[in-house]
């Protein structure tokens, strides 16, 4: 017969093993892999102040269709680019929504056909047209004047450069400047709008201001950036004063994943343990 506390037993005994299994047998410390890069937020803020004013040399990307978009192919209207991962299941997705509503809030000053929008997947070879794709699909953006463009793994290094787009890679994946970058009717580079939550003044008045052929405000100082715009993708620490990485929901996720797996294990135990005794009745 199966007691309350044998079950209770072997649920704790089955949880033990599978932390046991996760957790794996301790590394040594000539097997520790070589710790990360930390993104430096000033390095990478300055990088991407510094290329405000450049003109951008003329990257051919691929569409959601895997169809050839050169940069120039856009001239003639003023430019949103930002660029994303899509494997990024945290910031990536809120500053694509984010995004995708402050555009929505500026549909009545301006019209589509006024600029266009990009989002670059810098993630090679994983972020592919397709990934892009579904990416755009997932996240509901079918905006005319939005595409989703996967830049050529070849190229990528080049093209983050020009932009003045940082980033490293993290255990969770990478770490690296939330921006949009502003470019004029000619190819130029002509501002950097930071944060993970854009809104439509932020955005709107720098492109109101290109329409109407008007000089653009100055942008803060790195320090003023740093001190009022999340500029990482990653969580800042008030205490160490620092960005780290949030893993909060990886081991979310991962404990559903472990509970429903033990969940799952439990009930069969109970099953066979039931089938067993059923047959000792016979």
């Amino acid at each position: 017969m199966v007691t309350a506390g044998s079950c209770r037993t072997t649920l704790l005994a089955l949880l033990a093993m599978l932390g046991l299994l996760l957790i794996g047998p301790p590394a040594r410390a000539d097997d520790e892999p070589p710790p990360l890069p930390v993104l430096d937020a000033t390095a990478a803020l300055r990088a991407s102040q510094a290329a405000i004013g450049r003109q951008l040399a003329d990257f051919t990307l691929l569409d959601r269709e895997g169809r050839p978009v050169k940069l120039s192919d856009l001239r003639g209207k003023p430019l949103l680019v930002n660029f994303i991962y899509t494997g990024c299941f945290q910031v990536c997705p809120t500053s694509t929504r984010a995004l995708a509503e402050a555009l929505q809030a500026m549909s009545g000053g301006f019209d589509t056909t006024q600029f266009n929008v990009v989002s670059i997947g810098f993630n090679q070879p994983a972020d592919s047209p397709q990934a892009m794709k579904a990416f755009a699909l997932q996240h509901r953006i079918g905006a005319p004047n939005w595409d989703f463009l996967s830049a050529p793994a070849p190229i990528v290094d080049t093209l983050t450069r020009e932009f003045g787009f940082v980033y490293a890679p993290t255990q969770a994946g990478f770490d690296h400047l939330l921006q949009v970058g502003v470019v004029d009717a000619k190819g130029r580079l002509v501002a950097q709008v930071y944060g993970d939550d854009f809104s439509a003044d932020r955005l709107g008045e720098p492109l109101r201001r290109l329409l109407a052929d008007q000089p653009l405000p100055a942008q803060l100082s790195l320090a003023d950036i740093v001190e009022k715009v999340r500029v990482l993708c990653s969580v800042y620490d008030p205490i160490t004063g620092s960005y780290r990485v949030s893993y909060a929901l990886a081991f979310e996720v991962a404990g559903g994943i472990t509970f429903a797996i033990a969940m799952l294990w439990f009930f069969a135990l109970e099953w066979r343990e039931r089938r067993r005794l059923r047959r000792l009745r016979r």
